[in-house]
């Protein structure tokens, strides 16, 4: 049997990167199912690991300074502790929640719930709730007895009225001992109690209506015991609970475990109770019995927490291992029930938790207490059996049928309030209880269960319960989803506008269309409302529009329509065009023209009949819509006549749709009355002027004559077209129009603003055409399209030259210079001119002007003009380049003028010039400011040979750039330049900035000789000014090393720059020793160095450039300095001098380069120098720690190579910071194991020490070696060595430390069976059975079964059987299946819970695995149904014998097999499982009724046919009879007509039954049917056969349904009245007995009647008074009438007179009786 608990592994926290140091108590914490923290410090650095167990690759990473941190079991809020602070934040927030400062240390914490933390220090404890901004608050003090325990755990209820505290201490004799501080807040009182583990459980007790509140501990003295006891009353009047202390059974190898962590799974009801040696122990909390036990950790599991998700516990060990323990739901009943064959904790347990595996107990156990009569306590089974396996209908019949035995009580409503105090009643459980409640009257019970969420609704149920309350029955639809009912009620009770919202939002389409018919009756608006809806859904309309529509007119709701219609088409989809159609027509036609008028001027609809709408609109004046429907021109004409009746913009807007043809022509149409349609024409051009074209409008109002038209329109249209005919036909409009009314100010301002009219054609017009007295708009014309000049010879000519006056002075003066050209051109007179000009003064343009005289050679005659702006200050470059040309060509002293003046344009003046005086223009030029015209000067001095003047030009200007234009090798005047400069200009110069300037540009000239010679004459020459300038010194050395390095020195100056380094003392000598370097120019530089006494440089120049080491090394000795030496040395080492390299580091005593000389030594195998060196930087305690390192590593490595053990041995014993392992391995690497065994040895590292021991063949001192330094690697590597060498019992002790290692035990195997050595590697597995085999355990299992599997077949079964429930049981069978161990593979099946595959392989393999009862077994555990029906096949074709034993034991269990399916696969072989089939045929399944019936059938037992059809009616009746009703047996025969009478066939029946003779069988089928013409067929038919007896036997049996008449006549005609007799006799009993109580109700009536009178007389005063005779006398008089009789007291009932004969005045109806005062009958 499966296991009850399922134990596996979330993972591993060494997975998540974390070592396995911060595994411990203090730094790991797991507060809930949700998040791991660890704390991990490396060095200085802690770090902080938040694992989140639901997504572990989301693992945080934090780093943190605190002491402990804990993770919220809930939220990601992380609380940290440093010292005595605490501080809470929130992760997802980014913030800090909370921060409090402990006045002593806290030594435990931990959170009590997810908003409480409790913080426990050396003297109290403190609860910290997260709420607020309150500090901690103190709950306790601890017990001195606390005091120096160990605090492991602290505990608190779920309402905080009792806390725990657990701590442990050392006690005698080595043994842990557990103590708690129990305390109570509402008494303030604590206990100390001994125990190791505590926990508070939640547990609703027997006969409880609240969860009482437990306390359980465990405690390990003699024994391990755990206690149970109750401290929270749940219910006050419940039965107290029996407190438990119960004894644990532990393994005899634990005798000094003891508990370490306790967890109550308040899902199970189950105490999870944790061991130091990671033993589990399961308890139930109530009874305290001990359900499992096994251990699950070979490593102390330190920390714990409930899962609530899955009930279970999570727990972590010293490895890293997260585990998951949980109940297996599946198997825990079975386990308790089965193995711990206690049935009563089974029931228990599966009721608490819901489990499976108990149904069957409940199910037997609640028909016993039903048989002896307990309903309460069978009411209470079934209503909490688990999963409701009783709440059933068939529980509901028996309670039922066991209210008939107890008529005192009503058991089904003892069990309807059994569940109705903690669950829910099933739809057949409301509908049970509610048939009652309704019949007593009292639905409010229902409104009151239905509130609190009892019932479960269903249609049914609202049906009953509509019958009292409407409300409620619509509650209950709305909950069970009768969509229908719900709509139904909502109709019924008016609630239309819920109606739709309801069917949307549950997705329910009903019967739109009926629903509308209902509500148009009831309520029209609403039904509009409603229908407006429905066709506005997304998705499309739920109605038919059209027939909704007829639906409203059939009701003449022209309104509702055309609301519903306009709500139904706003989408104006073009298959809607009808309706669009029928809309507009019904309002149109029923004079509802303004509707139909507002609905097309929305414009939301355009599919409907066009026509026909605009012949409607025209008919009833709706002129402009006409227009707009039509769509042929003769009835757009027609229409268009009534223009004057449209509104305006309702004619622009509609030409809009016209084509350009169409409009002109109804343009035209609307001109014929141009009175009354002249401006809306006018409109119209102008808005559709583009589309009509203006050309074609222009013509159309010509062709009409109607100029005042076109100067409208174009007037609107001219100031946004760009077209020239349009602005030319303006023009001559504005000139019509003006003369007509003497108004010309238009026509003024189209020729001044206007842009696009031909300006030729417009002159011309109004030159010649106009004929205007006023000039301004040609003056505007000519003078916007500079025909200025013309316009002046006009104006000159029409002697107007007022108007040419006004013009230059108020027009546009910029035109002067145009206008003074004409005027000189047209002769008038120079003083006229000069006239005019003075008269404009500045506001002429200068530039033109003299531009436009000295065009025509009239320039001097302007100079008083040009005089007058000069004196006025103006600055017009113009003005004074004219005044400088007049004053040079008048020779009126220009050379001030050119120098003095500086707004006349150089370039210009200097052009000027050049062709009259170049030295002039040399001024111009240079003086020109910023530089402008340097190119300009240094021209004319070229042309002109002024290289003087150009010399001394180009130093004072000190332009770098203008000296590099005049210096380039396509200057072909710069020979005698530069000849000027060196001769004359610089040595004349005393500004250094100039020469410094004129050097740089040499320089960048590349004119090094020239350079050279400059700066000899500027620099050597003693009287320079600048010889002694260090910046030219530089200069110089500077040009002749790069003219020296570049081979370009001339002959006469090689040799030079030496010379220059011995005559000049202020240049910078570094800086020009390192351009000597660079130059090649080594001795130079060397003879630099040592001038400027520069040791260091020197040597490098010797030994860097000259490369001489012997001259260096001779330098060296004459300096004898150790920098000379060190980078002597440092040139040696560079040239492999291995040897004069270290003889130089150790002379320099520099042992910087050590890396490098070790490096070069070693390669070289110098290791004896390299001792020396090495010596020596030991001596001088050179450098850092690695450094020294280094050093020592060095010399071991060269005393290991020299071989000089001596040495290394002495070397290694004294100080040294040598890496000794690392030297080491490089030994081992190159075979010098000796050597290499002596390094390990010394610093005992052990694993390599193996190695080295395994390749000196020294194996035992090898596997001490491994011992001691117990690495996986080691083991391995020493077990390889071992086995090769034939070592087994040295290899077994390797191998039984690697085998505890899960990862190393498959190479471990390798190693023996790659070589054969299988029986000694079995030996080897078998040996560590008996050792600790720490977390491998079920490695080490599995692989042993393993290997018997391949090489030791007898000992699998046994070792599988032993140990199956500790070795990875997929991996066993994956190797029993490759090699064909059927047995074992079945058994190893079975034992994983994989029953289907146990099932195919014993029918797969019959022979070796296959055994009945195990099969059994094996099947009804199976999941997958399709091999319960192989092995129907399978036992059909191996053992058939055995086939229904096996299918009647599968049908025990419910809902295993398919019946059904079972009778296909024996369709031909029925028989064989007739037994079978009896068994399951209580289920009433058709398929089984019809085998059985069928085998009964064929085997003619009629008898258990006719049980089986009246028992089970599950199969096709009608079928089956008729089959049977040709049966050659009378029985089956029988059988039909009993089947017939079952389905009413009773005249099938009744034929089958008189052919057969069977007439008792007629008359019961005569009685049953209840049909009087049946019976009286069957009358007939014992008439016709002369069966007298049966007559009379149908009279008696059928009494009910014969008419009397029908049977006297039947027997008075066949003569057989005596056989009738019987039957009239009780005929006639009958009636009279009706009669009689008719007689006896009547006359009850008329006492009751009587009573009641005179009670009312007496109220009325009507008595007998004592003097009196009949008070009441005189009122008796007027209740008469009649006679006879009829004054006396009865008359008052109608019984007057009129008695005639026999006086039976109360029998009123029996003709001729004579009636009396009854006025009708006592019926």
């Amino acid at each position: 049997m499966a296991a009850p608990i399922k134990l596996n592994e979330v993972l591993k926290v060494t997975a998540m990167g974390i070592k396995q140091e911060a595994i411990s108590f203090a730094n790991c914490t797991m507060e809930s199912e949700k998040f791991i923290t660890v704390r991990e410090q490396n060095g200085e650095a802690v770090t902080i690991h938040l694992v989140d167990l639901m997504n572990p690759q989301k693992t945080e990473k934090r780093p943190i300074t605190a002491d402990a941190a804990l993770m919220n079991p809930v939220a990601k809020i992380l609380a940290l502790k440093s010292a005595n602070a605490l501080q809470i934040f929130n992760i997802e927030l980014k913030s800090k929640m909370k921060a409090t400062n402990m006045s002593e240390p806290v030594v435990y914490w931990k959170w009590i719930n997810e908003k409480c933390m409790a913080l426990v220090t050396a003297s109290c404890v403190y609860h910290w709730s997260m709420e607020g901004s309150t500090e901690p608050v103190k709950v306790f003090d601890r017990l001195p007895g606390m005091a120096n325990c160990q605090i492991i755990n602290y505990r608190a209820d779920s309402g905080e009225k009792w806390c725990v505290l657990v701590g442990i201490s050392a006690g005698a004799g080595g043994q842990v001992q557990g103590s708690m501080q129990l305390y109570s807040k509402e008494k303030g009182q604590s206990q100390s109690i001994e125990g190791h583990a505590a926990a508070f459980s939640q547990f609703m007790c027997q006969g409880a209506g609240a969860n009482s509140t437990l306390f359980c501990f465990a405690n390990k003295g003699a024994t391990l015991k755990v206690h149970i006891l109750e401290v929270v009353k749940g219910t006050a009047s419940a039965p107290a609970f029996q407190k438990r202390a119960v004894d644990i059974q532990v393994p005899a190898d634990a005798a000094n475990d003891f508990p370490v962590a306790m967890q109550i799974s308040d899902k199970y009801g189950m105490i999870f109770l944790i061991t130091k040696f990671g033993y589990l122990y399961v308890l139930d909390v109530e009874t305290g019995t001990q359900i499992f036990m096994n251990r699950v950790s070979a490593e102390t599991i330190f920390t714990t927490c409930i899962n609530k998700v899955s009930g279970g516990v999570l727990g972590i060990n010293r490895l890293g291992q997260v585990m998951h323990i949980q109940v297996d739901e599946a198997n825990i009943v079975k386990h308790i029930q089965g193995t711990l064959g206690n049935i009563d904790l089974a029931m228990k347990v599966a009721a608490r938790a819901k489990l499976p595996g108990a149904e069957q107990l409940y199910s037997a156990s609640f028909d016993q207490m039903l048989r002896t009569g307990d309903l309460n306590g069978a009411a209470e089974m079934a209503a909490r059996s688990p999963n409701g396996v009783l709440r059933t209908p068939n529980t509901i019949n028996k309670f039922k049928q066991a209210a008939q035995a107890n008529p005192g009580q009503n058991p089904l409503l003892i069990y309807f309030s059994k569940i109705l105090e903690d669950s829910t009643l099933n739809a057949v459980e409301s509908i049970e209880l509610a048939r009652p409640v309704i019949q007593q009257g009292k639905q409010q019970l229902l409104q009151k269960w239905f509130d609190e969420g009892k019932l479960e609704c269903s249609e049914d149920l609202g049906d009953l319960v509509k019958q009292v309350d409407a409300t409620l029955a619509l509650k209950m639809y709305n909950k069970a989803n009768a969509y229908a009912k719900v709509i139904a009620c909502f109709v019924e009770t008016q609630q239309y506008d819920k109606i739709l919202t309801y069917a949307q939002r549950v997705g329910y389409n009903p019967e739109w269309t009926a629903i509308l018919q209902n509500m148009v009756v009831l309520n029209p608006e609403g039904a509009v409302q409603l229908a407006q809806l429905l066709v506005n859904q997304e998705g499309g309309s739920k109605v038919d529009v059209a027939a909704v529509a007829d639906l409203f007119l059939q009701r003449n709701m022209l309104q509702q329509t055309t609301a519903f219609l306009l709500a139904a088409l706003k989408d104006n989809k073009p298959e809607e065009g009808p309706l669009q159609t029928k809309l507009l027509e019904i309002n149109l036609r029923n004079n509802a023209a303004q509707v139909a008028e507002a609905i097309i001027a929305n414009g939301q609809m355009t599919h409907y009949d066009r026509p026909l709408i605009g012949s409607l609109c025209e008919q009833r004046g709706l002129f402009q819509r006409a227009l707009e429907h039509y769509t042929e021109l003769k009835d757009l004409k027609r229409v268009i006549v009534h223009a004057n009746q449209m509104q305006p913009d309702f004619l622009l807007e509609w030409f809009g749709s016209l084509d350009t043809e169409w409009a002109v022509q109804l343009l035209k149409e609307m001109l014929k009355d141009m009175r009354q349609n002249l401006q809306i024409c006018v409109q119209i051009a102008t808005k559709y002027s583009e589309f009509l074209t203006p050309a074609t409008l222009i013509g159309m109002f010509e062709e009409y004559k109607s100029m005042e038209g076109l100067f409208y329109y174009l007037g609107a249209i001219v100031n946004f077209s760009q077209d020239e005919n349009v602005h030319y036909k303006y023009i001559v409009a504005c000139t019509k129009v003006g003369m007509m009314k003497n108004d010309f100010k238009e026509l003024e301002r189209i020729t001044r603003e206007s842009q696009y009219y031909p300006p030729v054609k417009v002159k011309d017009y109004l030159k010649s055409e106009a004929k205007l007295a006023d000039p301004r708009p040609l003056i505007n014309v000519c003078d916007k399209h500079d025909m200025v000049e013309e316009l002046t010879a006009y104006l000159y000519s029409k002697s107007m030259v007022k108007f040419i006056e006004v013009y230059v002075q108020k027009v546009n003066p910029n035109r002067t210079p145009q206008v003074v050209g004409a005027l000189i051109d047209a002769g008038c007179q120079e003083d006229q001119i000069r006239t005019l000009v003075m008269s404009v003064r500045g506001m002429c343009p200068v530039e033109p002007l003299v531009a436009a005289c000295q065009k025509r050679n009239r320039l001097r005659f302007l100079l008083p003009w040009l005089e007058a702006r000069f004196e006025e200050g103006v600055q017009d470059a113009a003005l004074h380049n004219a005044l400088a040309m007049i004053y040079i060509d008048t020779n009126q002293n220009p050379e001030k003028f050119l120098q003095g003046n500086q707004y006349f344009d150089p370039k210009v003046v200097g052009a000027y010039c050049e062709k009259r005086d170049p030295h002039l223009a040399f001024i111009v030029y240079s003086n020109a400011p910023g530089g402008t015209c340097d190119d300009e000067a240094i021209k004319v001095t070229n042309e002109n040979k002024l290289y003087k003047a150009q010399a001394k030009f180009l130093v004072d200007r000190q332009d770098v750039d203008l000296w590099a234009k005049v210096l380039t090798d396509e200057n072909p005047h710069k020979r005698e330049l530069v000849d000027q400069v060196v001769s004359t200009a610089l040595p004349q110069c005393k500004n250094g900035d100039a020469v410094a300037t004129a050097v740089k540009a040499f320089m960048q000239a590349n004119l090094p000789n020239e350079l050279i010679e400059l700066l000899e004459k500027i620099v050597l020459r003693p009287d320079s000014e600048f010889a002694n300038n260090k910046s030219l010194q530089n200069l110089l050395l500077i040009t002749a090393c790069q003219v020296a390095a570049q081979g370009g020195l001339q002959e006469a100056h090689r040799g030079r720059v030496m010379e220059y380094i011995n005559r000049l003392d202020k240049f910078d000598g570094p800086d020009i020793a390192t351009l000597c370097v660079s130059d090649g120019l080594f001795e130079e530089a060397f003879v630099i160095y040592k001038k400027c006494d520069d040791k260091k440089g020197a040597i490098e120049v010797l030994l860097e450039h000259i490369k001489d080491l012997d001259r260096a090394k001779d330098y060296a000795n004459a300096c004898n300095l150790d920098e000379v030496w060190s980078s002597l040395a440092m040139a040696q080492l560079d040239n492999n001098h291995i040897a004069d390299a270290i003889e130089s580091f150790v002379k320099s005593k520099d042992p910087s380069e050590y890396q490098r000389v070790i490096q070069c030594a070693q390669d070289q195998d110098q290791y004896q120098p390299l001792i020396t060196f090495l010596k020596m930087a030991r001596q001088k305690d050179f450098g850092t720690q690695e450094a020294r390192g280094e050093i020592d590593t060095a010399m071991l490595m060269a005393f290991a190579r020299t071989n000089q053990m001596a040495e290394l041995e002495e070397f290694v014993s004294s100080p040294n910071i040598a890496n000794v392992e690392e030297v080491g391995e490089r030994c081992a690497e190159m075979g010098m194991f000796e050597a290499a065994r002596m390094l390990f040895s010394s610093i005992s590292k052990h694993d390599k020490l193996a190695s080295c021991l395994v390749r000196l063949k020294k194996f035992a001192d090898a596997v001490e070696a491994a011992r001691k330094a117990n690495f996986t690697r080691t083991w391995k590597e020493v077990l390889v060595a071992c086995v090769k060498a034939e070592e087994f019992r040295l290899a077994q002790m390797c191998g039984l430390n690697l085998m505890i290692i899960p990862d190393e035990i498959e190479d471990l195997m390798k190693v023996y069976e790659r070589r054969g050595y299988f029986e000694q590697l079995i030996q080897m597995m078998e040996s560590g059975l008996g050792a600790d085999m720490g977390g491998n355990s079920a490695g080490i299992f599995t692989e042993l079964a393993i290997l018997y599997a391949k090489y030791k077949e007898s000992k699998l079964m046994d070792h599988l059987k032993l140990y199956f429930s500790r070795m990875n049981i997929p991996r066993v069978i994956r190797e029993c299946e490759r090699h064909e161990h059927w047995q074992a593979l079945c058994f190893l099946h079975v034992a994983n819970d994989e029953a289907d595959n146990a099932a195919l392989v014993m029918m797969n393999h019959a022979a070796e695995a296959w055994e009945h009862v195990q099969f059994k077994d094996i099947l009804s555990r199976c999941a997958n149904p399709e091999n319960l029906y192989k092995a129907v096949t399978f036992y059909v074709s191996e053992h058939p014998l055995d086939l229904t034993d096996l299918l009647v034991h599968l049908s025990k269990k419910e809902g295993v097999l398919d019946h059904s399916r079972v009778v296909v696969l024996m369709k031909k072989r029925l028989p064989l499982i007739k037994v079978y089939l009896e068994t399951v045929q209580p289920a009433d399944m058709k398929s089984v009724n019809e085998a059985l019936n069928g085998i009964y059938i064929e085997e003619e037992d009629f008898e258990k046919l006719a049980t089986s059809v009246t028992t089970y009616t599950n199969f096709d009746q009608l079928e089956l009879a008729g089959n049977l009703q040709r049966h050659e047996l009378l029985e089956m025969r029988r059988v039909a007509g009993m089947l017939y009478n079952k389905n009413k066939r009773y005249q099938q029946a009744l034929e089958l039954a008189k052919k057969d003779k069977l007439y008792k069988d007629a008359m019961q089928t005569a009685q049953t049917s209840q049909d009087p013409e049946l019976v009286e067929e069957l009358l007939r038919f014992f008439v016709e056969v002369e069966a007298k007896e049966c007559f009379a036997a149908c009279l008696f049996t059928c009494y009910e349904y014969v008419k009397a008449d029908v049977v006297m006549e039947l027997a008075w005609r066949n003569n057989i009245l005596d056989y009738a007799m019987p039957y009239l006799i009780q005929v006639t009993r009958a009636y009279t007995s009706k009669v009689d109580t008719l007689v006896h109700e009547s006359d009850k009536k008329k006492e009751e009647a009587k009573k009641e009178q005179e009670a009312a007389e007496q109220q009325a005063g009507m008595g007998m008074g004592p003097d009196m005779g009949m008070a009441g006398g005189p009122l008796m008089l007027t209740m008469g009438g009649g006679g006879g009789y009829g004054q006396d007291a009865y008359s008052q009932m109608g019984m007057g007179g009129g008695m005639g004969g026999m006086g039976m005045g109360g029998m009123g109806g029996m003709g001729g009786m004579g009636m009396g005062g009854y006025g009708g009958s006592l019926y």
